[in-house]
C-alpha cells in the first residue's frame, strides 16, 4: 500500500514515501518500506518479472522495487510531472503512466529502464487501461467527453470514443470487446470496442474511482469515493446488482483470485 499524502494529485498536502506490506490473512501492517525521498508513490502494481513497480509522482518517474531486500533498485523517468497512474503490458516490456495536469502518456522500456517517448493527450487527462492483448490504451479526456485510443505499436492516438460525459476511469472486459467506464457525471458507460458505440448507460453515484473486472468478465466493480459505495455491474444480465456499502472515500480497486486460508 502506497502512502501517498493528504491532497489529491497536484495540491498541496504531506509528501508520502513509505510503501507499506499488509498481510492479508491478518489484515495487519507487517512491514514498510521507506523510499529514498518523499516523492507520493501512488499506484503499485506487479510486473511478470516479479518486481514491485510504483509511481514516484514528486520525482517524475516510476520505482522499481524488490520487496525481498525492500530496495528501489531501478527509477525509470517519465519526463513529465504528475506521473499519477500506471498500466504494465501482459508481457512486462512496457510500462504507461497517466501525467494528469500534463494531459500526456508515457512510455516506459522497462527491460532498458528508459523512457520511450511521451504521447500528448489533452490538457489533463485521468487515470489509464489497457486492452488484455496490450495493443491498445485507453485514457480519459477531462475536458472533453471522450476516450483516447492509443496504438501501443506506434504510441500514437488511433482514434477518439466519444461520450455524453467527460470518463475518469475505465477497464476492458477480459475478452477485450467492450469497455466499462465511469464518469463523474453519475454515469456508468458500457462501449463497444469494435464499433466505438455506446451500448448501455446506467445511474450510478458520481465516480472518481476505479473500475475493475472479475477475470471471468461476468462483473464490474466501480469505486465511487463520494458515496462511499462500491457499484457492481452484472455483465451478463446487463443488470446493476445490489452495491457495496463501505466508508466515503473508497477508491483503488484490485481482484485477488483467492486468498489463501
Amino acid at each position: 500500500m502506497p502512502i501517498y499524502g493528504n491532497s489529491g494529485v497536484g495540491k498541496p498536502g504531506t509528501d508520502g514515501g513509505t510503501i507499506q506490506i499488509v498481510d492479508l490473512q491478518t489484515g495487519r501492517a507487517i512491514d514498510i518500506i521507506n523510499l529514498p525521498k518523499s516523492v507520493r508513490p501512488h499506484c503499485a502494481k506487479f510486473g511478470p518479472d516479479g518486481l514491485l513497480y510504483v509511481t514516484a509522482e514528486l520525482a517524475n518517474s516510476v520505482y522499481a522495487i524488490d520487496i525481498h531486500s525492500r530496495k528501489v533498485v531501478a527509477e525509470i523517468p517519465t519526463g513529465r510531472p504528475e506521473s499519477h497512474m500506471l498500466v504494465i503490458s501482459p508481457d512486462g516490456s512496457r510500462a504507461y503512466t497517466a501525467n494528469v495536469a500534463n494531459g500526456t502518456i508515457s512510455v516506459l522500456d522497462l527491460r532498458k529502464r528508459a523512457l520511450v517517448t511521451v504521447i500528448p493527450v489533452a490538457k489533463m487527462v485521468q487515470r489509464l487501461s489497457l486492452s488484455p492483448d496490450g495493443k491498445w490504451l485507453f485514457t480519459h479526456d477531462q475536458d472533453e467527453p471522450r476516450i483516447g485510443v492509443i496504438d501501443t505499436a506506434s504510441n500514437t492516438i488511433a482514434r477518439w470514443i466519444g461520450l455524453p460525459s467527460t470518463v475518469y476511469s475505465s477497464q476492458p472486459t477480459p475478452d477485450g470487446k467492450s469497455l466499462v467506464a465511469d464518469s463523474p457525471k453519475g454515469k456508468l458507460f458500457v462501449v463497444n470496442l469494435s464499433t466505438g458505440v455506446l451500448e448501455k448507460t446506467y445511474d450510478i453515484p458520481a465516480a472518481l474511482g476505479e473500475v475493475t473486472l472479475t477475470p471471468d468478465g461476468s462483473h464490474a466493480y466501480v469505486s465511487c469515493p463520494q458515496a462511499g459505495t462500491v457499484e457492481v455491474l452484472n455483465l451478463r444480465d446487463g443488470k446493476l446488482e445490489e452495491p457495496l456499502h463501505l466508508t466515503k472515500g473508497v477508491d483503488g480497486l484490485t481482484w485477488l483470485p483467492t486468498v489463501p486460508k
